[in-house]
């Protein structure tokens, strides 16, 4: 079966989309550098509260929970004004979460804190993905994806060994503060140079904000994308909020060398990343993430299994596993945002994200009951936490398949 999304990416940016996807990527450095610093920090963190891996897991999840009940909530009224004024909205409320975890000195305090910044973090990627569906066509949107994904990889080369180096020179503070800086000069970007992105109000709306979102969630093409986002958080949830632990106490890493292996593997996936949202637009958004798929089986299969490993092979393995995963996120992405209405593609992201944020907080909880850390820091049946990874895997690429042939079939309808 042709692949609808394999199209020539013969549209070319204006200046100005250029300028918004640039924005759209430093939005998501700050989000994204927010959301994974608190994992490397785990081996630093636990010991300076005095916290358990459950405790910790806790941490983490609690930002994907409440950002989860956020996002439902905002889904009613997520088409019914101007997205900038959304974004801004959002972003201010992140900044101060992000500000109270700079203070936060104990594990309630932290945990708090974290609910405070998902409460509004976790509005915000639903939000630039509706800005990013509204102004770029879905022939270069892997494109768009590929850039603004790439943030994750500018947040490993530029944030997260800054904010290692400065949590082990000062304390685990530190990083928090490094965000709040960076939020505040990328919410100043925003306010002064993005436009109004408000064409969809123009359109017919739903009057009622709640029956807006209840079309929304039962909507029976919605459905399937709503499971297969609901799976597709497993991997990393699982995974990262361990991921700093496990290197160094398992691999064998030093805390001072940790660093280079989130600048090594970043350096590769910033490389990696346009390039794989160029293959999306050009071979087919699902090829790519079938390929993705299989990558990423094979390293989590690998990486849960490794015991004491030299640096450049720990290094080889995190970028290799990195590229499987950009090449699931970029084209799952691209190719799911071509699944709403005009007039309902904030409500739909709102709900995806919620749903991606609250499967991804549980299976960070069950990640953090599968594992065990002994008393010599040693973490035990990670393992099996690449099993359950794996399997979700497997089953997410069925429904995306199911979703790729379904947009075939509804782009082909008009030549018929």
């Amino acid at each position: 079966m042709q692949d609808a999304s394999a199209k020539p990416a013969a549209l070319k940016f204006t200046g100005y989309q250029k300028f918004v996807v640039g924005i759209l990527a430093f939005l998501q450095f700050s989000i994204i550098l927010d959301f994974m610093v608190i994992a490397p920090l785990g081996a630093i963190v636990m010991p300076a509260l005095q916290i358990t891996p459950q405790q910790f897991a806790l941490v983490v999840s609690a930002y994907a929970f409440s950002a989860g009940v956020s996002a439902m909530l905002a889904a009613g009224f997520a088409d019914r004004f101007d997205r900038k004024k959304l974004l801004l909205f959002f972003y201010t409320g992140f900044i101060l979460g992000t500000a109270l975890c700079a203070v936060a000195a104990t594990f309630h305090l932290l945990l708090a804190a974290r609910i405070v910044t998902g409460i509004f973090g976790g509005v915000i990627g639903s939000i630039v993905m509706a800005i990013t569906t509204d102004l770029f066509a879905l022939e270069i949107r892997g494109r768009v994806m590929g850039i603004v994904q790439t943030a994750f990889a500018a947040s490993q080369i530029l944030g997260l060994p800054i904010a290692l180096y400065l949590a082990n020179a000062w304390n685990w503070h530190a990083p928090f503060v490094l965000i709040i800086v960076v939020g505040s000069a990328v919410g100043v970007v925003i306010m002064m140079g993005l436009k109004p992105v408000d064409m969809h109000l123009g359109l017919k709306q739903e009057h009622s904000p709640l029956m807006h979102l209840v079309h929304t969630i039962t909507d029976p093409r919605y459905l399937l994308a709503f499971a297969t986002v609901t799976l597709l958080a497993t991997g990393g949830f699982m995974i990262m909020p361990f991921s700093s632990a496990f290197t160094v106490n398992n691999l064998g890493i030093s805390l001072d060398h940790l660093p280079t292996v989130y600048l090594a593997t970043g350096l590769c996936t910033i490389f990696v990343g346009p390039l794989i949202g160029r293959a999306s637009d050009r071979f087919g958004k699902f090829r790519v993430f079938a390929f993705g798929t299989a990558v990423s089986v094979i390293m989590a299969l690998i990486y849960t299994h490794l015991g004491e490993t030299p640096l450049p092979v720990v290094i080889a393995v995190n970028a290799v596993m990195f590229v499987g995963i950009f090449s699931r996120i970029i084209p799952a992405t691209a190719l799911m945002s071509a699944i709403p209405d005009v007039t309902k593609r904030g409500a739909f992201n709102a709900v995806s994200s919620s749903l991606q944020q609250v499967s991804g907080g549980i299976a960070s909880v069950i990640a953090g009951f599968i594992v065990v850390q002994n008393a010599d820091g040693h973490i035990s049946h990670f393992d099996r936490v690449g099993y359950v990874v794996i399997g979700a895997a497997l089953i997410t690429v069925t429904l995306m398949y199911r979703i790729h042939r379904s947009i075939v079939e509804r782009t082909a309808k008009p030549a018929v």
